[in-house]
């Protein structure tokens, strides 16, 4: 599946991925299933946040609570694997538990991959990549 995404959008993102080599960075992605207009980052709160990434429930919730009143529609995620590749880990996988949802991974060099969490994707049976147009 293709999905759009501005390329100043990306380039932010990546930015802040690179501005924290030693820390996952996260945020909330939305839109729609099909483009990314928008994005929030949200405070990692992981017990080891250079590791792996935990979006801090209270900026998830008031997300989702302000989608419902006409916000914008939270579509999934982001996060930066600093010293990993720009692809799911056996982790992420283990917590893709949102079936629809996007998984937008940032390295630290530029690299980054999106990913549909999808019960029978070929990555680690829950993701299937997805095809990136940048506008």
């Amino acid at each position: 599946m293709k999905v759009e995404i501005a390329s100043t959008l990306l380039a932010e993102l990546l930015e802040s991925a690179a501005r924290s080599p030693g820390r996952e960075i996260c945020g909330l992605l939305f839109g729609s299933p099909a483009q990314i207009s928008g994005y929030q980052p949200a405070t990692n709160v992981a017990a080891d946040p250079a590791r792996t990434f935990e979006i801090d429930p209270v900026q998830l919730l008031a997300a989702h609570r302000h989608a419902r009143t006409a916000g914008p529609a939270v579509i999934g995620h982001y996060h930066s694997h600093p010293s990993g590749q720009a692809e799911p880990s056996a982790t992420d996988a283990a917590r893709a538990d949102e079936p629809g949802a996007l998984w937008l991974i940032l390295t630290t060099n530029g690299a980054y991959g999106l990913f549909r969490a999808d019960p029978n994707g070929p990555i680690h049976g829950r993701f299937t990549p997805c095809v990136v147009q940048t506008l």
